[in-house]
């Protein structure tokens, strides 16, 4: 029995149960020391980087510190050595996120781990739906499993019941028979009903329900989504057809991963933001430097601390692995929250009040991946099913992945291919190898992806197509949504 274990966690609880701790100038470089002392695995790396942890005194120090990934880092070292003391003592809970070869990394994590990302969720569910004063049904609509979406949700959902919340959860997963199931029997009871779930798969209850008669209007719907970056064309769809009376408000997206949960939230601030900027394109470019409009959250520093690096997000947060300087590879940036506020408020934009928090936006993954219903869709598994006899030989082995919206805002997975000089490729029969091998090799697709969308859309072009296969130009295998 570790008492010591019993202690850590009454005062995990203690510091939940209260406001939220003020915020250290110091505290990352407390994090880092800490880990530094603790964690055998980062030790080692410090070493073979030639880098004494006492040497690390200011901010400026630790913004010199190598960068840490899943390859340089987390696949580099015994798993029980990536976490304090080198052991599993403490943590009680794994969560698997599912690697470009279906390699899966694991991620440790403890209760108190979950306390810290609750209060993220704390942000929706009580700041902006009111879940401490409204009697409320969650439904988490996440994947069950290994996968982090799930579990990990509904157990920082019931932590903020613990808390005091009027909060009930009910958990079907991804089982939209079962999720229309229990809804009509439970939802009269509650004054609001919070649908959590990957955009594309809660749409898809919406519809489908919305089809067998399901009244969305009258179980006051409210949505949590994440894993993908949607539009606020899509935003204003889907709460037209659940019923949603404010969007702004009462649909919010997370921006989290498997490595560290949940690193920032949408609200009725950045919502609003995003809302302004998705109308004045002129305006989002000058601000993000993209004509595309990303997801924006507030994000608290105290908790994951980020930097940018070359275009793409690095973070810094503490957990069963803690993670220093982490790169996590998602194309944005940072915003600071005064700046911000005073871009929009020459451009007429007011945004209601809010946390006095920094921002972050997010394009996505860009290590050549898309996100398909939550699920990372990689190259090299698409490669597999285009070697396959029969195939090979009708097809460059050149294609493009890309996650796009029907006319009726569904998400779908297109994957353009080159054909072969003179050869006649078979599009029907290229979309099912594939979806062969995505099923073979990719947990998450096989788990996230409901079956009647598995099947690709494949299109083919000639060879040189100047728009998807130009000559010359390095090829890329994926374009953003």
């Amino acid at each position: 029995m570790d008492l010591g274990r019993q202690t850590r966690v009454r005062q995990a609880f203690d510091t939940f149960f209260a406001a939220p701790p003020p915020l250290s100038g110091n505290h990352v470089l407390e994090l880092f020391r800490r880990t530094a002392e603790t964690v055998p695995a980062y030790r080692k790396f410090l070493r073979e980087h030639g880098i004494s942890p006492e040497s690390v005194e200011t901010m400026a120090d630790f913004g010199a510190l190598p960068l840490v990934d899943k390859a340089g880092y987390h696949r580099k070292y015994p798993l029980p050595e990536l976490c304090r003391g080198g052991t599993f003592d403490g943590l009680d809970m794994i969560a698997v996120s599912s690697g470009s070869s279906g390699h899966p990394t694991i991620w440790p994590r403890s209760l108190e781990d979950e306390l810290h990302v609750a209060r993220r969720f704390e942000t929706v569910l009580v700041d902006a739906f009111e879940a401490d004063r409204r009697r409320t049904l969650a439904v988490v609509c996440f994947p069950l499993g290994t996968w982090v979406g799930g579990l990990f949700t509904t157990a920082c959902v019931r932590h903020l019941a613990a808390k005091g919340c009027p909060i009930t959860v009910v958990a079907p997963g991804n089982n939209k028979a079962e999720i229309l199931r229990v809804l009509p029997e439970l939802a009269p009871h509650f004054d609001q009903v919070v649908l959590l779930g990957y955009p594309p798969f809660v749409k898809d209850v919406v519809d489908t329900g919305s089809a067998a008669g399901v009244g969305w209007p009258a179980y006051a719907i409210k949505l949590v989504l994440a894993g993908e970056v949607f539009s606020e064309q899509w935003r204003e769809l889907v709460a037209h057809r659940a019923g949603v009376t404010d969007p702004v408000r009462h649909i919010a997206s997370l921006y989290g991963t498997a490595d560290a949960g949940v690193l920032g939230t949408e609200t009725p601030v950045s919502v609003t933001i995003r809302r302004f900027f998705a109308g004045r394109p002129e305006l989002a470019r000058e601000v993000f430097g993209d004509a595309r409009l990303p997801t924006l959250v507030q994000y608290d520093p105290a908790s994951r601390f980020f930097e940018v690096h070359e275009g793409t997000l690095v973070f810094t947060g503490d957990g069963g692995i803690p993670l220093i300087r982490y790169h996590i590879a998602d194309d944005g940036g940072l915003l600071a929250h005064d700046e911000l506020l005073a871009f929009c408020a020459r451009h007429g934009c007011t945004p209601p009040p809010g946390p006095d928090l920094p921002f972050a936006y997010v394009f996505g993954r860009s290590l050549f991946t898309v996100s398909f219903f939550g699920a990372n869709v990689y190259p090299e598994n698409v490669t597999v099913g285009l070697e396959q006899p029969g195939i090979s030989d009708t097809v460059t082995g050149k294609f493009v992945i890309e996650s796009v919206e029907d006319a009726d805002r569904d998400r779908r997975l297109r994957i353009t291919v080159e054909t072969a000089p003179g050869a006649a490729a078979d599009a029907g029969r290229i979309a099912v190898a594939v979806r062969e091998q995505l099923l073979r090799l990719n947990s998450e697709f096989a788990h996230y992806v409901p079956p009647e969308r598995q099947l690709p859309d494949v299109v083919l072009r000639p060879a040189g197509d100047p728009e998807y296969f130009p000559a010359g130009v390095k090829h890329r295998y994926t374009r953003p949504s």
